[in-house]
Order: C-alpha cells, then sequence, then structure tokens
C-alpha cells in the first residue's frame, strides 16, 4: 500500500473499533484503496467537496460502510439513488459482499469515474447506471428489483418514495442518511405514502469519537415497506 492507502487504512480501524464495527482486514484495505481513488479522481472531477478531502475517511467511507450495520440481512439487492462518487453504494459492496446493487446517478461524468471505480477494487456485485431513476427506461428495465433502496442524496423523503415504489419488490427497506430536522419532511413522506409504510425507525447516527452526542445532527432513516 502507498503512503496515504496506509494512513486511510489506520485511520478506517481507528473508527471501527472505536464503534464495535469489524470489517476484516481486507474490506478495510479495500475501503482505504477506495478512499485513495476518489481523492485522485477529485482532482480533476468534483466527487466530493474539496473542503472533505481531509476529512473523507470519516464524512464518506466510514460513515457508508457503517449504513451497513443497520440494514437487515434479508435484504439481496439494492439500489443507490445519486450514488454521485459511489457512495454509499461502494463501500456498502465492499463491506456486505452478498448484496448485488445497482449505483444510478444521472451525471455521466460522475458515473463513468464509479465505473472505473468498481472496475479498479475488482468489485463483481455492483454495476453503475448513467440515468434518472425517473425515467420510464429505467423503471421498466428495473420494476420490481430491488429488496432494498439506500441513499445519502439531499432529496426529500417524499421524493425518494416517488422515486422507489416502481423500482421496489412487494417488500423492501429504504435507508437513507439525513441531515437536519426531520419532523415536517417525515410527516409529509407519511401523509401521502402512510398505507405502504409498515415500520419506521429513525436512528441518532453518532459514533466515536467525534460525533458521541450527533453534534453533526446526522440521522439514519430505517424504513420497513410493502406495496
Amino acid at each position: 500500500m502507498v503512503e496515504t492507502q496506509v494512513q486511510y487504512f489506520k485511520e478506517l480501524q481507528s473508527f471501527c473499533w472505536e464503534n464495535g464495527f469489524n470489517p476484516d482486514i481486507p474490506k478495510i484495505e479495500r475501503l482505504a484503496y477506495f478512499a485513495e481513488l476518489i481523492r485522485d479522481k477529485n482532482e480533476s472531477i468534483n466527487l466530493i467537496s474539496r473542503k472533505d478531502i481531509d476529512t473523507i475517511i470519516e464524512r464518506h467511507i466510514f460513515i457508508s460502510a457503517y449504513m451497513s450495520k443497520f440494514i437487515p440481512d434479508k435484504c439481496t439487492r439494492f439500489l443507490d439513488i445519486g450514488t454521485g462518487g459511489g457512495f454509499p453504494g461502494i463501500p456498502l459492496a465492499i463491506v456486505r459482499p452478498e448484496l448485488r446493487g445497482v449505483l444510478v446517478d444521472s451525471t455521466g461524468k460522475k458515473i463513468d469515474a464509479v465505473k472505473e471505480f468498481v472496475d479498479k477494487l475488482k468489485l463483481s456485485n455492483v454495476t453503475a447506471v448513467n440515468s434518472r431513476v425517473e425515467d420510464d427506461e429505467f423503471k421498466v428495465k428495473y420494476q420490481n428489483s430491488f429488496d432494498l433502496i439506500v441513499s445519502r442524496a439531499t432529496v426529500p423523503l417524499i421524493i425518494l418514495f416517488r422515486y422507489s415504489l416502481p423500482l421496489i419488490k412487494d417488500r423492501a427497506f429504504l435507508v437513507a442518511i439525513k441531515g437536519g430536522n426531520l419532523e415536517d419532511e417525515y410527516k409529509k413522506a407519511e401523509m401521502k405514502y402512510k398505507s405502504f409504510i409498515k415500520k419506521s425507525t429513525v436512528f441518532e447516527l453518532n459514533y466515536k469519537p467525534n460525533n458521541v452526542r450527533n453534534q453533526k445532527g446526522k440521522k439514519l432513516v430505517l424504513l420497513e415497506l410493502n406495496k
């Protein structure tokens, strides 16, 4: 491993250990390699905010991998809506190799980068698609395909519901990382889609050592859906 990868590996290992999250060593190595790929590619394509480069492990790699702790074991196939540079889809695919996934984004340059990352990381369980999930062609191809929808995108929950419903199986889970006050956003989504929500849980996404009391205000929304 090159020097930056070693640094990323140590940082990741520390975050994982401190939070009782224990991916095996090869997975942490792969996540560290992904961090380096993102850092290098970000010089030519804006995949993450430039101010996040120094905190790429905490803000992007670790938090995406950590999502896997909240994903039910019964899930088999996921869709990452608005994957951007591959978040959370690529870390999820690394940590949970039994999951198969489709990473979708409407920006061609970002998807080209994601395809390159998938190739370099030798991930055989995910594919990257340049499309909008609301496009008819995408909906026809992937209707009733997924039992898990994941997203770190900033769209409101009500929009995520609208995007997800044609694409999910009869029973599925929606997992989204959200910031800020979720109360109004959730109420609007619930008003329209209450009949589809079997169970909903909101987790405070706190973690050691930098966010013990969730000062960063990140929440993970886990919704069990029935069509």
